[in-house]
């Protein structure tokens, strides 16, 4: 399996598919490469596909160490480096939508066209979840804990799979470490000197992180587009993969 090293020696683990122009997939918060497994084969068609495994989860190492998501997009360049890839799309989810802002304000040569999914800005301007959906997630049950997450990715007619859920295998720090990173995320001043073309790309329902990110994002990096998914939450890309997809494949290769 190969695995590449961070700059603090942290093992990354990561994995190529497909062929064609490279394409570098960030899974969300407390996530491993799975996230990305059910939409993998769409892209792989067109695709050179790198997925990765945060560290802190799946294959990666697991230090319990400070993490942050600028850490995290060095640790995807280091990935890059490790698989001889100069140049590489990149469609980031969630909090790997964060993880990719900085990547292309920190590395503008290394990104060829950028994706952001429901994602924000972080910071003092982005619009963060509500009181009531931060309750419903902190439940002590962990049962009703899961069920309110599903119900904040996905709409009540999907039947799964569900990719999107955590990695059950993390440790209790990681999972620590992976949540303080995303909430103390503030890309705000650097999104005006993204260069990359950018599409934004976010569901009308999605309360997890809320829509009104997209058009804040959007007008933000100069140039960029959005689309929004009617009626998808949080994982419009797993759900409503029938839509999304062919959007962010159409964009990447126009």
């Amino acid at each position: 399996m190969p695995h590449a090293r961070a700059a603090d020696g942290t093992r990354l683990f990561y994995s190529v598919e497909g062929s064609g122009p490279p394409l570098l997939l960030i899974a969300g918060q407390s996530n491993s490469s799975r996230w990305w497994s059910q939409v993998l084969p769409g892209f792989a068609r067109s695709f050179t596909t790198i997925t990765t495994d945060h560290r802190g989860t799946g294959a990666s190492d697991k230090p319990d160490a400070p993490y942050s998501t600028r850490m995290f997009a060095d640790d995807c360049v280091a990935i890059l480096d490790d698989a001889g890839v100069d140049r590489a799309h990149v469609y980031g989810t969630s909090m790997g939508g964060r993880i990719a802002q900085w990547i292309a304000a920190s590395h503008p040569g290394r990104v060829d066209r950028l994706v952001l999914g429901c994602t924000s800005p972080g910071g003092p301007y982005g619009f963060e979840r509500s009181a009531e959906v931060r309750k419903s997630l902190a439940q002590t049950d962990p049962m009703k804990a899961r069920r309110a997450l599903e119900a904040l990715m996905y709409t009540p007619s999907y039947r799964g799979p569900y990719n999107t859920i955590g990695d059950p295998a993390m440790p209790p720090h990681a999972r620590k470490r992976h949540l303080f990173a995303s909430a103390e995320h503030d890309a705000w001043d650097v999104l005006p000197s993204i260069t990359a073309q950018t599409l934004v790309v976010h569901g009308t329902d999605d309360i997890f992180n809320p829509t009104a990110n997209a058009p804040l994002i959007t007008e933000r990096i100069p140039g960029a587009r959005m689309h929004l998914i009617e009626g998808a939450r949080h994982a419009y890309f797993e759900e409503f993969a029938d839509e999304a997809t062919p959007l962010v494949a159409d964009f990447l290769e126009s």
